[in-house]
């Protein structure tokens, strides 16, 4: 029947009333922090694109975890800044590489944490690509086998789990059989499954140093335009071993985080990046939007497509909202 017999505005009358008939819940465990890791001591440079984030030593970022673990928020992600780059990015799988010290410093301080390793080459090259060059193009089956000593390194440094963002193909098979071959069989992988070729990524690359020298990234990463291809994607990379597949950015690609939870029923990641983070934080500075509306909206949203943990820099702020009760 129709109205006036159904009048659905009557469980919108009050808050109690929009919070027992609420479709979609954000909670603090959707989170997972990501942090940026840089040398030095007593470090916390702010990213200028990026306000409220900052650059920290390995003792600063041990802080910050002991907030996070803190606020209930269950994981980081980290991200390393190297203190010097070469063509074959080292650093990554340096056994006392920045990450590497970073992690062991980070679970003896916060054992409960979970700690995920950014298994990538792009912040170690000084040409800023995510693999080795030839002939200005990344060689996709050489820069496996450097991968999968970046996500060894960090799992026998103590990761409870390695999230490989480079799009090579077939990176999430080699580094499986690497964890596997080293008795590491326990260690999970989070695979940057559909990671787009994205405007949205500029203030991250400010924050790791991590913008190409030539060319850009279009021929590993995906182009924004398609969403079937997404799909094969996931679908190789949970053939080859993945545990989470991973859509980023976020926002932009609500559809394609609904498609693949539709498709595959596997827990599905999304990364709510820096360009996201930056337009919200600048509009809310300027005092056109009402940041804190926005930002649990906006992650709402994420999760309503059908993410199961959402990967944002806001995440200390929501979990901070949440304690005291604050809902979209």
């Amino acid at each position: 029947m129709a109205f006036p017999v159904h009048r659905l505005r009557r469980l919108r009358r009050t808050e109690r009333l929009r919070s027992m008939v609420g479709e979609t819940r954000l909670s603090v465990d959707d989170l997972i922090y990501p942090l940026f890791i840089c040398p030095g001591e007593g470090v916390r440079s702010p990213v200028d694109s990026m306000p409220g984030v900052d650059r920290l030593s390995v003792d600063q970022g041990v802080e910050v975890c002991r907030e996070v673990s803190d606020l209930g928020i269950p994981a980081v992600m980290l991200f390393g800044i190297p203190e010097s780059k070469d063509a074959y990015g080292s650093g990554a799988y340096a056994d006392d590489g920045i990450v590497q010290r970073a992690i062991r410093a980070i679970k003896q301080a916060t054992p409960e944490l979970t700690v995920i390793g950014d298994v990538c080459l792009c912040e170690y090259t000084d040409h800023g690509h995510c693999g080795v060059i030839k002939e200005d193009d990344v060689e996709n089956d050489a820069t496996l086998r450097l991968l999968v000593r970046t996500a060894l390194s960090q799992a026998e440094a103590g990761a409870d789990m390695v999230a490989p963002s480079d799009m090579m193909d077939g990176r999430v098979g080699a580094i499986r059989e690497g964890l596997d071959s080293g008795q590491l069989k326990h260690i999970p992988i989070m695979a940057y499954s559909a990671k787009y070729a994205s405007a949205y990524y500029g203030p991250f690359r400010d924050a790791a140093d991590s913008v190409p020298q030539f060319g850009d990234r279009r021929s590993y990463q995906m182009d924004p335009a398609n969403s079937n291809e997404a799909l094969r994607e996931v679908e190789l990379d949970l053939e080859e071993g993945a545990d989470i597949v991973m859509v980023k950015p976020a926002l932009a690609y609500l559809d394609v985080i609904h498609r693949v939870k539709s498709t595959f029923e596997v827990p599905v990641a999304a990364y709510n990046v820096s360009g996201e983070y930056a337009m919200i934080k600048a509009a809310g500075q300027m005092g056109w939007i009402d940041e804190e509306r926005i930002v649990l909206e906006s992650l709402t949203a994420i999760k309503r497509a059908g993410a199961d943990m959402i990967l944002t820099y806001f995440a200390r702020d929501v979990a901070r909202g949440l304690q005291i009760g604050k809902s979209v």
